[in-house]
């Protein structure tokens, strides 16, 4: 632990100071550089100032006040990379380029990948664009292997990486629900040596959801043009269907490779993750309509974790607001949320993300291309569950929905605000159309005020909001209950990646129980306490619904499922996520043949895409 150095400790648990010093303590080779997580906070608060046109000194202090205690967690790319000389991306992640269905257009899209992850991004790609397995090469005339066995040339590149030193590799992979190769998507990772470095997402269609209702036929299709016909299908009685596919800009005419039930379809999808944990669903309809460039982009992927569904080469600029910084009073009849403070620190996040577009470097200049034209940015909260335990309410009631939802739309409509005036001070994004801008549904939902904002002056970001999973910053900040989830347990053993490639394992207790147990001097902990693992999926769902309409991006949540819960009642959780205006879901059961494939402990167990060693820290 700290010691010296005239500052306070900040750190009150072992494993926070471990996460500093490996992951986000500034070295240049053995030289330590940052002696105090003050000279971190210095540091970024330095770089994200450097870009300020005038009064930088004032600047670098506003930053480091918001920063210092841990009320602003910015992702961990900020954290460890900002004002370094190290040659990093200050991205967590990327949504990488088209896949062009070609032997040249598929391994540009590898390399593109393999740049991008050596410089610390992880990376979501659309594989949907490639042919199905089976069918005709035009230019070869051999036959297709198909999409998954692509993907494994991805997951090879990147274990390659990971053992030349580079830091852990997370990918996300989508494929559409109407291609034909899509059941071998569903069942790719049901062995431990398949995909293991991909999270898998489908993007599920209104149209297929309705199909699924009415208990229809679904077609698998592909699009015509690049489906070579001799030998193959007879053109002249295959169906065509007019789609917009992955990569294109208008619909295109599609042919019909085969056609299932939509039910049995999507009771696979539902079946796999009740044993495997994956693929997760992105109601991808719902994401464009709800995109506020609906205009200028089409979107088919996210980044690893979900949070952030993004256009081709666009990339993730998060960052925090640690609510547990914000209760005055905890676990006393007088205890509150300071929400005027916590609308200082979001005025001061959004200027902080805006700022790092401006210092980051970009793997790929087409990366940067699209990030200095959108000005996307996604902050949200973290410790939502100590926050509300200290509060007096219990994760799974109506008030903490009500509670949650108010900060979440306090955050949004500050954040909104604040881009707004930036935008009157440096000028709003390139890619902003005023009038298309205010068609957004998103944009309709705020205020009048926002609106009229909007329209007179424009706004720096067309995106604010975004919740991530923040496992790992929020074990910097003393182990505090991440994103949105609940809690996990009051105390659990926790193994970490040590630089050396070597796991240790540490007992750590939950902030808010800590801070409980210290100041009752040991009682038992209030009846509000409650784990993921005791509440509903109902209650889990409810809460990521109570959210969702202040949030401009997504929300990655999972959605904790009881091993005995009946395989009918799981279903509905998927049904019921569509009918409550998500965006997407993803949840954990879990089960024998998941464990072994994980290869968890009973402490590690969460969905493959949210634990350690997947999340894009």
């Amino acid at each position: 632990m700290l010691t010296n150095h005239n500052e306070p400790n900040p750190f009150v648990t072992d494993i926070s100071y471990h996460i500093w010093d490996s992951k986000y303590r500034w070295r240049d080779g053995d030289t330590v550089i940052d002696h105090t997580i003050q000279n971190t906070w210095q540091r970024v608060a330095n770089a994200l100032a450097s870009v300020e046109p005038r009064n930088q000194t004032e600047w670098q202090s506003r930053f480091y006040q918001v920063l210092d205690g841990f009320k602003f967690l910015p992702a961990g790319r900020i954290l460890a990379g900002a004002g370094t000389q190290h040659r990093v991306t200050l991205f967590n992640c990327f949504v990488m380029g088209v896949v062009e269905d070609s032997m040249d257009g598929i391994f540009d899209g590898l390399k593109e990948g393999a740049l991008t992850m050596q410089q610390g991004g992880g990376v979501g790609y659309d594989f949907s664009t490639l042919r199905p397995k089976g069918t005709l090469a035009h230019a070869t005339g051999g036959i297709a292997s198909g999409p998954v066995s692509f993907m494994r040339i991805w997951n090879t590149m990147c274990s390659t990486l990971l053992s030349t030193g580079a830091r852990r590799g997370a990918m996300m992979a989508t494929m559409r629900c109407d291609h034909p190769d899509i059941e071998e998507f569903i069942n790719a990772k049901q062995s431990s040596s398949e995909l293991n470095h991909f999270n898998l997402s489908v993007q599920v269609f209104d149209e297929f959801m309705d199909a699924v209702r009415r208990d229809d036929e679904w077609a698998l299709v592909f699009p015509a043009a690049d489906l070579n016909t001799n030998g193959g299908s007879d053109s002249e009685v295959s169906e065509i269907l007019m789609k917009r596919w992955s990569g294109a800009t208008d619909p295109i005419a599609c042919r019909v490779i085969k056609k299932v039930k939509a039910k049995e379809l999507w009771n696979k999808i539902v079946r796999a993750t009740y044993d495997y944990a994956e693929p997760g669903v992105l109601f991808i309809d719902r994401i464009n309509e709800m995109n506020n460039l609906w205009y200028c982009e089409h979107i088919s992927a996210t980044n690893p974790c979900g949070e952030i569904p993004l256009p081709p080469y666009g990339a993730c600029d998060l960052g925090s607001i640690n609510l547990t910084r914000f209760v005055t009073k905890p676990f006393t009849n007088d205890a509150k949320l300071d929400i005027e403070r916590i609308v200082e620190t979001t005025q001061m996040a959004v200027r902080m993300l805006d700022n790092v577009i401006d210092i980051s470097g970009y793997p790929l200049t087409k990366q940067a291309d699209v990030q200095n034209q959108t000005r996307r940015i996604g902050l949200g909260i973290t410790g939502l569950a100590n926050a509300l335990l200290m509060l007096g309410l219990h994760y799974g009631e109506a008030d903490s929905r009500e509670t949650a939802a108010k900060i979440m739309k306090t955050i949004c409509d500050t954040a909104y605000r604040a881009s707004i005036e930036l935008a009157k001070e440096k000028g709003p994004f390139l890619r902003f159309d005023s009038e298309k801008y205010m068609q957004s549904r998103f944009i309709q939902s705020l205020s009048q005020d926002i609106r009229d904002g909007i329209a007179k002056h424009g706004i720096r970001n067309s995106h604010l909001t975004a919740i991530a999973p923040t496992g790992t910053i929020s074990l910097l900040a003393n182990n505090i209950s991440s994103g949105l989830e609940p809690i996990y347990d009051e105390s659990v053993k926790r193994r970490v990646l040590e630089l050396d490639g070597s796991y240790k394992e540490y007992t750590i207790t939950d902030n808010a129980c800590r801070l409980w147990q210290e100041l009752n001097k040991n009682q038992s902990l209030p009846n509000q306490f409650i784990t993921a693992e005791q509440l509903s999926p109902k209650a889990h769902l409810a809460m990521q619904a109570a959210l969702q309409p202040y949030v401009d991006n997504s929300i990655s949540k999972t959605i904790n499922i009881p091993e005995d819960y009946p395989f009918d009642s799981f279903a509905e959780v998927y049904d019921l996520a569509y009918e409550s205006g998500l965006k997407g879901c993803t949840t954990f059961r879990p089960t024998h043949d998941r464990e072994s494939i994980l290869k968890m402990s009973h402490a590690e167990k969460a969905p493959h895409c949210c634990n350690l060693e997947r999340e894009a820290d």
